[in-house]
C-alpha cells in the first residue's frame, strides 16, 4: 500500500478514494472521492492528511 500522504489543498495525484488520516497518524474512517489534477478538499480538524486507499479503474486513476 501507498504510504505516502497528502495535505488539504494538494492536487490529487490520481482519481480514486483517499481516506483521511488523523494527526497522529490513525484511521478516521473516512474517505473522499477525488479526481485526479482537482485539490482535496478541507478536512474537519487541523493536521489531519489524505492517503490514496483505492484508484479508479481508468486512465487518470493511474496517475503518479
Amino acid at each position: 500500500m501507498n504510504k505516502k500522504t497528502y495535505k488539504p489543498g494538494e492536487k490529487a495525484p490520481a482519481s480514486g478514494q483517499y481516506e483521511i488520516i488523523g494527526s497522529r497518524g490513525g484511521k478516521t474512517d473516512e474517505e473522499r472521492t477525488v479526481v485526479k489534477g482537482e485539490p482535496l478538499p478541507p478536512t474537519k480538524k487541523p493536521g489531519q492528511k489524505y492517503r490514496i486507499t483505492d484508484r479508479s479503474k481508468n486512465k487518470s486513476g493511474q496517475g503518479q
